[in-house]
């Protein structure tokens, strides 16, 4: 295999370079979307779930190639199916819940076939993880003497000799930037000849990653496999590396290069099944991904007896209340939901008063039916990590508060507190999340005071005070999961 000169300021020069691949996806710190755009005769086709139900559905269109773009004398098929070479089970351990993107384009030297598999917002109990496959097998065309194998050969042996140069080149990095890559590792025995190599990269206070990818050839196909994996803290302050850890090097190149062997093993499978055949693109194919439908809440004919045995407590913070219980299910989540509310509560002469009270019960069971302590634990930590990364800031009409710790209230728990002024809602809230075995309970009291005969969101309005709303569902709170105990909900 050729080595690259040291002293040489970059690779040298070679045989016609193949067209550029699409640049490598970084991974997002907050949701995630994945978008590819192709070019030429190029085609995508999405299956498996979505990261994001809430994301709009996008359609991706595959186009075939025509007659004239098969070599002439060469037996033209549908090109491999990437996606199928890597085993479920080995995908669904690394990237769990991912979007599988499955999609061809061509060249008139080659015609490249993808998949990628990408999850960027997995949650890990007070993390949130990202992962990412992504797999390019290209099969290269013949160009006057030279057959598609000597040009799939000059192409891997072009990476061969610039990874050899970027083990070793040290570019003068730009302030705020650090970037480490690792020597070459040979990879014996898989195809025609395979390497790997390992990326790490900082740059500033955003972007901190790292990847290890892989090569090799077959025939004439050249495979490219990328794994890129990473963590945050949910509690992290949001477009920051602050807390983040990515893969390491070990671990890194001991994927990839598993990765790479199923890939070069099914291109060679395939291969012994279509000797001499010129791989078409993927037929033409329209796919619009569905978004899961949102549960609809069910209105409860029973108000649940830990809520009603809390009437009291409530109906002193929201004076003679309409009261209102809804159960939802989503996935391993049932909700129940208790409120008490008021529009136009007794009050001061002259204003108009809105008093709320809302208390909703998450519930988490396992496959089996058994309450889930550790999914309990995975929400909670979720959404302290996003009150924490927005706290003491604003958005869009929304004042966001400090978080506190609550000492003494269940297995954990915190408060904070909100002014909204957004549309129709013109309130300050306090509320409680408390985490209790296999449930996480949270607890909202809200209200605000305006001019009579003046809408909700009247510049006058005065928000509910913050200690008022604070203290006021920190009492609800306490009262509810001592309730609990003695009347848990569903009972």
């Amino acid at each position: 295999m050729p080595q690259m000169p040291q002293s040489l300021p970059g690779p040298p020069p070679g045989p016609p370079r193949p067209p550029r691949r699409r640049p490598w996806l970084l991974p997002l710190l907050a949701a995630a979307a994945v978008v590819l755009v192709g070019g030429g005769a190029s085609g995508y086709l999405v299956y498996g779930q979505l990261s994001r139900a809430s994301d709009p559905a996008p359609t991706r269109q595959q186009t075939g190639p025509t007659a004239s773009q098969a070599s002439a004398g060469a037996a033209a098929v549908d090109g491999p199916d990437v996606c199928a070479m890597l085993p479920k089970e080995e995908a669904d351990r690394l990237v769990p819940g991912a979007t599988v993107v499955k999609g061809s384009r061509q060249h008139p030297s080659v015609t490249t076939f993808t998949c990628n598999w990408v999850n960027q917002r997995i949650s890990y109990g007070e993390f949130w993880r990202n992962r990412e496959v992504d797999v390019k097998i290209g099969q290269h065309l013949g160009d006057g003497a030279k057959t598609g194998r000597a040009m799939a050969q000059s192409s891997y042996e072009f990476d061969y000799g610039g990874a050899k140069y970027r083990e070793t080149a040290r570019p003068t990095p730009k302030k705020g930037e650090k970037e480490r890559i690792s020597p070459v590792t040979d990879i014996p025995g898989v195809g025609d000849g395979a390497y790997a190599q390992y990326t790490w990269r900082r740059s500033g206070q955003l972007l901190w990653y790292s990847f290890g990818q892989a090569y090799a050839r077959v025939h004439d196909m050249t495979i490219e496999v990328k794994y890129q994996a990473g963590q945050q803290r949910k509690d992290a302050q949001i477009l920051s590396n602050q807390t983040t850890q990515s893969i390491t090097e070990e671990n890194a190149i001991r994927e990839v290069t598993g990765l790479i062997k199923h890939f070069a093993k099914g291109v060679a499978d395939w291969k012994a099944k279509h000797p001499n055949v010129v791989a078409q693109p993927y037929p033409t194919v329209t796919s619009t991904p569905q978004a899961a439908p949102t549960p609809t809440p069910t209105e409860l004919k029973i108000f649940p007896a830990a809520c009603e045995s809390i009437t009291q407590a409530a109906t002193a913070l929201v004076p003679e209340p309409e009261t209102r219980a809804r159960g939802t299910e989503t996935g391993n989540d049932t909700q129940t939901e208790c409120r008490w509310l008021n529009r136009d509560a007794p009050g001061v002469a002259g204003k108009t008063r809105v008093r709320s009270v809302l208390i909703t019960v998450h519930s988490f069971t396992n496959r089996a039916g058994v309450a889930d302590k550790t999914a309990a634990g995975s929400y909670y930590s979720t959404q302290r990590g996003q009150d924490n990364s927005t706290e003491n800031s604003s958005f869009s009409g929304i004042v966001f508060g400090d978080v506190r710790d609550v000492e003494g209230l269940g297995e954990a728990a915190y408060g904070r507190y909100v002014q909204t002024r957004r549309g129709d809602v013109h309130a300050g809230s306090g509320s409680v999340t408390a985490r209790q075995g296999s449930l996480v309970v949270v607890v909202d009291y809200a209200g605000a005071d305006r001019p009579e005969g003046k809408p909700a969101d009247a510049p006058e309005a005065e928000m509910l005070p913050e200690k008022e709303a604070r203290d006021g569902a920190l009492t609800m709170a306490k009262a509810f999961l001592a309730a609990l105990a003695q009347k848990p909900i569903g009972s």
